[in-house]
């Protein structure tokens, strides 16, 4: 009798473990009719081990005294470690640990347009509870080949020197890298404000900012009209090492809740230097064997399945895209470490700021010669192509030239126009942060200076000639700038028009500043 009742019990505990099996792969919540419960063996630093919960799932969550939350990360025979995403203060060992049956999940919906928060969901802007639809997984897997479509649609970020010579599609991964203070972040939030007052929209991720930072970068993006349509999540220094280990995971969901409703949006990773460390942490606090520069030998495919999340869908899945920014930090210029080249590789381009470049005054800070984008070329306004086809590859020339003309020797008239040429050209992309430019006003602005127009300006007046030609061309060319927007060709009678509209105002500009003695 006693074997009869043993062998039912175990009959029924296969039955149930098939049964959570089954809802796993489907995708349900599991149907767990027992409740495994452990204990506290050992409490360190942002990790504690616990024993007695053999089931665990790899990255299920756990519920500790008083309600506080950790992972599940290493599984083994005799105890489970577990990485907090809440403080361990009241954690001690002995303590009972008890099995959620549910992995990590984030609130996702409209309700958290315009809201900051943190990577579990919870707010930081004292504006009240966060309303959500649904909860989803912080790790979900990427979208398989067939529901990918082709980068065809361009995504304009108000930067002249990225949308005219790096240009960006809608589901493309570029990354942003430059050394400290360099304007990395400044480039994320321009392309964020730029979005203002279209469909487009943005989730912010921050890792171990400076507190006054984030509400810098909230303020500007209030001040601008871009925070209706934004999510900033936040993981600070100070957090749980949990929380700054699934900052990223948890935006990437909240992003893909809007991607899969139809909709274009954008998610800025800031930085993802500051994640690999926050995961190099972990994984020697968890005595994982380090590979190279300390860092654990799965930190590429920490990076490449959140990555890899970013796509187009095609049309029978709504045709929403995810448009990843992520940024990282370069030492010394050297964009051959560890971090960056992997994230290189994963990534479809890059956009590389230099300090000498920034050190100068010339911002953005863009080195388009280590700047290049593998698939938003294809998504580029077609009038771009029209006037600024082979920029890239002038202006990249120029620069090399311009560096051997330093050593003084004597240059032919040739060379010597090609360098005033290639000046005015660096001038033209000048541009403030917070000073977006639409499209229209930068075909304008390269046609004047690819044209010859503005050869005749002094340097010190390329700033009020880019001003009146962007008048010129919301002012008085309202139907051609409607056709560029709109994707149209520019034809011979197209580009005269705009032509004939700037050389005028350019002579004007010119008259009055022979007028007023400015030379």
């Amino acid at each position: 009798m006693a074997n009869s009742r043993e062998s039912d019990g175990l009959r029924n505990a296969v039955d149930e473990a098939f049964d959570v099996i089954e809802d796993a792969t489907r995708g349900r919540e599991p149907r767990l009719s027992f409740e495994e419960s452990g204990t506290v063996r050992s409490v360190g630093k942002g990790i504690t081990k616990v024993g007695g919960i053999p089931g665990v799932r790899s990255e299920e969550l756990v519920k500790f005294a008083g309600g506080k939350l950790g992972i599940a990360i290493n599984l083994e025979p005799r105890e489970v470690a577990v990485v907090m995403l809440d403080s361990l203060e009241g954690v001690e060992a002995g303590q009972e640990v008890r099995r959620t049956g549910r992995v990590v999940d984030i609130p996702v919906g409209h309700g958290l347009l315009g809201r900051v928060v943190d990577a579990k969901g919870r707010p930081l802007d004292n504006l009240g509870p966060v309303a959500f639809s649904e909860r989803w997984p912080i790790e979900r897997p990427a979208p398989p080949i067939m529901d990918r479509a082709p980068v065809s649609v361009p995504l304009m970020t108000g930067i002249q020197v990225i949308d005219a010579l790096i240009p960006i599609g809608r589901g493309q991964r570029e990354l942003i890298l430059g050394d400290r203070h360099t304007g990395k972040s400044a480039i994320a939030t321009d392309a964020i404000i730029s979005q203002a007052g279209t469909d487009v929209i943005c989730v912010y991720c921050a890792l171990e900012q400076r507190s006054s930072a984030v509400a810098g970068l909230v303020d500007d993006l209030r001040s601008h009209g871009a925070m209706e349509n934004c999510v900033v999540m936040v993981a600070a220094g100070e957090d749980p090492l949990g929380l700054r280990y699934a900052a990223p995971y948890a935006a990437t969901s909240v992003a893909e809740y809007f991607m899969e409703q139809g909709r274009d949006v954008v998610i800025v990773y800031d930085d993802l230097t500051r994640h690999a460390r926050a995961y190099r942490e972990l994984s020697l606090l968890l005595r994982r064997p380090p590979a190279r520069e300390a860092y654990p030998g799965d930190i590429f495919y920490l990076h490449s399945r959140l990555l890899e999340r970013s796509t187009r869908l095609n049309d029978e899945l709504g045709g929403g895209s995810l448009t990843a920014l992520p940024i990282v930090e370069t030492e010394a210029q050297n964009i051959a470490a560890y971090i960056p080249t992997n994230l290189i590789s994963i990534t479809d381009g890059q956009i590389y700021l230099s300090p000498r470049l920034f050190q100068e005054g010339i911002l953005p800070p863009v080195d388009v010669g280590r700047s290049v984008s593998r698939v938003g070329g294809k998504a580029q306004l077609p009038a771009y192509k029209a006037v600024a086809a082979d920029l890239k590859l002038s202006y990249s020339q120029f620069e090399e030239l311009e560096t051997f003309s330093r050593f003084g020797a004597t240059l032919e008239e040739k060379t010597a126009r090609a360098l005033e040429r290639g000046r005015r050209v660096r001038e033209a992309l000048r541009q403030p942060q917070y000073q977006a430019r639409t499209a229209p006003q930068q075909i304008a602005i390269l046609l004047a200076v690819t044209r010859g127009y503005l050869d005749g300006v002094p340097l010190s007046r390329i700033e009020a000639a880019k001003q009146k030609v962007q008048e010129e061309m919301a002012l008085h060319l309202p139907e051609l700038s409607r056709h560029i927007l709109e994707g149209k060709e520019l034809g011979t009678k197209d580009l005269d028009a705009i032509t004939y509209r700037i050389r005028n105002t350019l002579e004007e500009l010119k008259q009055a500043d022979a007028d007023a003695g400015i030379a």
